[in-house]
């Protein structure tokens, strides 16, 4: 009794004090505030989401508000991601954390944001450094810190606009592709030789849309790639043996307003706090409102008095790995035509919690960028000393992209809006745009390169001069379109060119399911509304769901549970909810077949890359092939036979209907033992969930202060409301899904709509911790408060800054 009562106090005490913990870190958001290093006053009104929204005198003082906000809310957000993209988190997470801290500072996020900070313009300069004074005029108060702060016992270092320039390089890191995927091809090459692996190419399908339309024929595409691999294998000396998100917008002939409507639902990983912090900005000739990033100043998406505009990943292929052969008597020069160059090297040193020396990393880069064999993983079977393999990608030259960011917040039509993109160069995005005057456009936006040879697909001799990049695609020549005649735009990571576009931009395309539901559903209506749009981002039709169906249907199985399966199947509308019963059966049947047709032939780790899962949990947790395998899997099945239904061991061949019968057979013994008996309950949100992890949230009892969830959700890859998982980890939600939505009403911008996903605070004592998740999940917004009047109606708090 005294024991069980002892117990319960010391966990009350222990409540206590985390309660007084965190409600201690809260920041003061309401009153009068002295702050050095302002020239005027500003008024930060949040509203009562939480949306700050901050009124300045100057520009200067506007992004030094903005850096200041972002601290009070955010500051172990921004201090973990730029410990992520320094390579610094061994530093105060230990021994764990060494090796993604080995990854980054191989590639070299920070050299290359140290070259991007030596070529700032004046204005991205100026706006960079008030930004930064204003985070460490928050840090100099000497408020309590986050909670986070006081387990891991140290204090952020003063903010610089370095950090910010080494969070635009690992936002870029995550959006660029395909350094992996060409290291996979290069392994099923070496596994299946070249033929068969040609094969596993998943093609981009015929009747799937591009967002610039053309009359091509999509399956040529397959001939230039078996032709690249027959190349590779050539000199890799192998034998014949052997990521996501959504934007569109319609003009105002398809619009109930008669002006522009423009949507976006940028796919990332759910985390806790969320990526995006929406803020409204206003000062110094400016107006701009929408989601901005923590640790940069200025908004990312979203719209000022005159345009709008939306991001999707445009998924070109900006990275290419090349074979160095090093000097074996100075493993600091490589060949490079017939001669030895220097190679520069770089002396990196990591320091690690709990060790009194610090691992001294040397990077060596050639012409092509660093060398990176060190930090990729051997595959199966292979040993330690693999060929010497440099990164080149384009997010390592001098990049724009911060002035870009800061032309955008002024720009005032389509050619202010176009002369802004020709500074974004990394990463590569899809831009769909609206303004006031009722046109609407689309620009992919970024740095593709020009190769002399090859199409980057898999690693090339470095040595040999051949398959340098000559240039970049001249930003004029980048696919584009200004008042299309079908009245819209979409994008949706799909193909934007057909074959007849003059230069290569990849084959890493996603597979246009979602795209094409997206142009079903705006081609359905004559005029379009907010509440469609809203409709939209809540879509969960699924387009592979309804061609694997027509199969699984005319299936007549004799055990009784898998008739019963089948039956639910053909009175499915394939619509991909949670509480889908029939959606849970299809989504246990493709993941079987994938496992039966490409696992058993491939071996385990090579099945599990292609895939989709990354070679690294934090920094390439999935690849370019993640979701594009069930576009080769329906074509397959479109062929009563096929040596990929065979069993890998005994080489029996096996008909379509046998394979599917035993997919069918092991999903529904996959489903009792993981659901039970009752097929009855077997709803897809019982096993596709959603958490929101905060990194400290791993630990346990953590998780249950930082960490949100797990909560039912429905979608998949493919569906419009995307919510991707893993193969080799089903079903859990642990890669896409819509970190932010935005509905944009041009004909009167306070009636646009947000939203993103948990809240505006990082603070798990702050009311607006996770008090947007039920919105969130229930498909609602709050509005994009626009007017003083409106803001100043739904007011929460109101700080006034003046200098000190």
């Amino acid at each position: 009794m005294w024991i069980v009562l002892a117990i319960t106090l010391v966990i009350i005490a222990l409540v206590l004090i985390v309660l007084t913990l965190l409600d201690r870190a809260l920041p003061i958001t309401q009153g009068r505030m002295a702050v050095p290093g302002l020239e005027g006053q500003v008024t930060v009104t949040r509203d009562r989401w939480g949306v700050p929204h901050i009124y300045a005198e100057n520009l200067s003082d506007l992004f030094f508000a903005q850096g200041y906000v972002h601290a009070q809310d955010r500051l172990w957000q921004m201090e973990l991601n730029r410990r992520i993209g320094s390579g610094r988190l061994a530093e105060i997470f230990g021994e764990v954390a060494l090796d993604t801290d080995r990854f980054v500072r191989t590639v070299g996020f920070r050299r290359a944001a140290e070259a991007d900070l030596e070529g700032l313009d004046e204005e991205t300069r100026s706006a960079l450094e008030a930004y930064a004074a204003g985070v460490n005029a928050f840090l100099a108060e000497k408020q309590p810190l986050p909670l986070e702060f006081t387990i891991l016992r140290f204090k952020p270092e003063p903010w610089t606009p370095l950090d910010s320039l080494t969070w635009g390089k690992v936002m870029a890191w995550n959006l660029s592709i395909n350094w992996d995927t060409e290291i996979l091809r290069s392994r099923l090459i070496d596994k299946l030789g070249v033929e068969r692996a040609a094969e596993l190419e998943p093609m981009y399908p015929e009747n799937n849309p591009a967002v610039v339309p053309s009359e091509v024929d999509y399956g040529r595409l397959s001939t230039r790639i078996l032709e690249q691999y027959r190349q590779a294998a050539g000199w890799l000396g192998t034998s014949g043996a052997g990521v996501g998100s959504n934007n569109w917008v319609v003009d105002g002939t398809k619009s109930v307003t008669g002006k522009p409507l423009l949507a976006n639902d940028p796919h990332l990983a759910l985390q806790m706090p969320s990526i995006w912090y929406e803020n409204h900005l206003v000062g110094g000739g400016i107006e701009v409102t929408g989601a901005s990033f923590p640790g940069a100043p200025g908004v990312i998406i979203g719209h000022n008095a005159a345009i709008a505009w939306g991001v999707t990943n445009g998924f070109p292929d900006v990275q290419d790995l090349y074979v160095e052969k090093l000097n074996p008597e100075n493993p600091h020069q490589y060949e490079y035509q017939g001669a030895w160059h220097d190679a520069v090297v770089a002396r990196e040193e990591i320091h690690v919690k709990g060790r009194a020396e610090p691992v001294i990393e040397e990077v060596v880069i050639t012409r092509h960028g660093p060398i990176i064999s060190g930090i990729v993983p051997p595959a199966e079977g292979e040993g330690e000393d693999t060929p010497p393999l440099a990164l080149r990608w384009t997010a390592l030259e001098p990049s724009t992209l911060f002035r870009a960011v800061m032309s955008l917040q002024r720009a005032s039509n389509w050619e202010e809006f176009t002369a802004a993109l020709r500074y974004w160069d990394v990463p590569a995005q899809n831009f769909v745009y609206a303004d006031a005057e009722g046109n609407i456009g689309y620009y992919l936006a970024g740095r593709v390169p020009i190769r002399a040879k090859g199409m980057g697909l898999v690693p090339v001799p470095g040595w040999t001069g051949e398959y340098e990049w000559t240039g970049w695609i001249p930003f004029e020549e980048l696919p584009h379109t200004f008042n299309p005649p079908q009245h819209y735009v979409a994008t949706a990571n799909n193909r934007v060119v057909g074959d007849d576009y003059p230069y290569f931009i990849t084959v890493e395309w996603m597979n246009g399911y979602r795209a094409r539901r997206i142009c079903d559903l705006l081609e359905s209506k004559e005029k379009l509304a907010a509440e469609d749009f809203a409709a939209m981002h809540m879509d969960f039709y699924s387009i592979p769901g309804r061609e694997l169906a027509r199969y699984l249907a005319e299936l007549e199985p004799e055990d009784e549970q898998a008739r019963r399966a089948v039956e639910l199947i053909r009175a499915w509308d394939f619509n991909l909810t949670a509480d889908s019963v029939a959606g849970t059966i299809f989504e246990a049947v493709q993941l079987q077949l994938l496992r039966l047709a490409f696992a058993d032939k491939l071996g385990p780790e090579l099945a599990e890359h292609y895939l989709g899962s990354g070679f690294h949990p934090m920094l390439s947790a999935t690849n370019a092939y993640l979701g594009r395998s069930a576009v080769l899997l329906l074509r397959l099945l479109e062929n009563e036979t096929s040596p990929w239904f065979a069993d890998a061991e005994s080489g029996q061949p096996r008909t379509r209907d046998e394979f599917l019968l035993l997919a069918l057979e092991k999903a529904i013994a996959e489903l009792r033992a993981a659901l039970g008996e009752d097929m009855n309950r077997w709803q897809w949100g019982r096993l596709h969930q959603a958490t929101f992890a905060h990194p400290l949230g791993q630990v346990k009892p953590l998780n249950l202060i930082f960490n949100r969830g797990p909560f039912p959700i429905g979608g998949d890859t493919d569906t419009v409301h995307q919510a991707a998982f893993i193969p080799n980890e089903p079903y859990a939600v642990k890669s896409w899904c819509a970190s932010y939505r935005q509905i944009v009403d041009v004909s009167d911008w306070g009636r646009s709509l947000a939203i993103h996903t948990n809240g505006q605070s990082g603070q798990p004592g702050s009311r607006h911790y996770a008090d947007m998740i039920p919105l969130w999940r229930n498909g609602e917004y709050h509005p994009m408060l626009w007017e003083r009047a409106q803001v100043e109606a739904a007011a929460e708090d109101t700080l006034v800054l003046v200098p000190a």
